[in-house]
């Protein structure tokens, strides 16, 4: 598995997340809720969305490495 597929796989999973989100989020309701979503899970998919940018250059960089030492 290449490394920017392991990104794909984590923001896959963050959407699977916000799915799951929004279920509960339809059952509760409140000030803590908005709470949770705003320190945790927009902080989290800013930090995914982040990290897929650099996975990517990653995979970019250790393909551009194994092709210099072939």
């Amino acid at each position: 598995m290449s490394i920017s597929a392991n990104g794909k796989l984590i923001a896959t999973a963050t959407k699977e997340l916000w799915l799951r989100w929004a279920e509960t989020k339809s059952c509760w309701q409140d000030a803590k809720s908005d709470e949770f979503e705003r320190k945790y899970l927009l902080e989290l998919q800013s930090s995914v969305d982040r990290a897929v940018t650099v996975f990517d250059a990653l995979d970019k960089l250790a393909s551009k490495v194994r092709s210099d030492c072939e």
